[in-house]
């Protein structure tokens, strides 16, 4: 009987790769998509990970024709996988008054909410037919909130939030589960850059571990690491006059360029 299979995207570095990590630890196949698949390869092999246990995919997830050929590519090459891990995403700060700002939004949801979906598309009838299997979207505490300077993230992943919740409620009577996973600040390269404090800031190799445990454990939601999850339930309840005190003052996200 062959291992169990997960499809990963943005698998190329940060918490995509963290997950591959976690995942082939525990005995599954992966399928890697990215852009940068040379640099899936390179790690793959610097891992000691056996080339008959991975296939890579080249995909742009905000290219909906592209990720969509690269899973059922999968499919054809590897099967139906166990788990679908939507994990692509970009991050870049926007000023609603700079019209070239106006394109990073675009992009930005291009990436995090189309692409999500389209990662998920080649594989639904066939986890609907089988009568199992996991679809993970990977969202952010940042989607809880706006926070200044953040427009175009915020705004995604509040939408991949909502998304997820929908899905979710549409593939329960099929016997396919959907995850919710929304990472607080962890250490990547997107974070980085960050100018501003991270509070709880995570290594991704724990945040990984924890979300394939929340994964297997069939939640539906999860926060990670659960003290963000507490932070952002009290920003939610706090008025907005207060909330808007709080953050007054608050370097924003870098722009692109900067």
């Amino acid at each position: 009987m062959a291992a169990p299979l997960v499809f990963i995207t943005g698998a190329s570095s940060g918490i995509g790769q963290a997950l591959a990590l976690c995942y082939h630890r525990a005995g599954y196949r992966l399928a890697l998509a990215a852009r940068r698949t040379s640099e899936v390869k390179t790690w793959a092999d610097a891992q000691g990970i056996s080339t008959s246990s991975y296939e890579i995919y080249s995909a742009d997830v905000a290219v909906t024709d592209s990720i969509v050929a690269a899973g059922r590519d999968c499919i054809a090459r590897q099967g139906v996988p166990d788990v679908v891990i939507a994990n692509a995403g970009i991050s870049i700060g926007m000023d609603t008054a700079v019209r070239e700002d106006i394109d990073v939004m675009a992009r930005t949801f291009a990436t995090n909410n189309i692409g999500m979906t389209a990662t998920f598309h080649p594989f639904v009838d066939a986890m609907v037919q089988r009568g199992s299997g996991t679809l993970v979207g990977i969202g952010s505490v940042a989607g809880i909130r706006g926070l200044p300077g953040h427009g175009a993230y915020c705004a995604s992943k509040a939408a991949a939030i909502a998304y997820c919740e929908s899905l979710r409620g549409e593939m329960r009577p099929h016997g396919v589960r959907v995850v919710t996973i929304c990472p607080g600040y962890i250490d990547t390269p997107l974070t980085r850059r960050n100018r501003y404090g991270m509070p709880f800031l995570m290594q991704a190799d724990d945040f990984a571990d924890r979300a394939f445990r929340a994964i297997a454990a069939g939640v539906s939601y999860r926060v990670i690491p659960w003290q963000m999850g507490v932070a952002a339930k009290l920003l939610r309840l706090l008025p907005n006059a207060l909330f808007d005190k709080v953050l007054a003052g608050r370097p924003r996200k870098r722009r692109q360029g900067e």
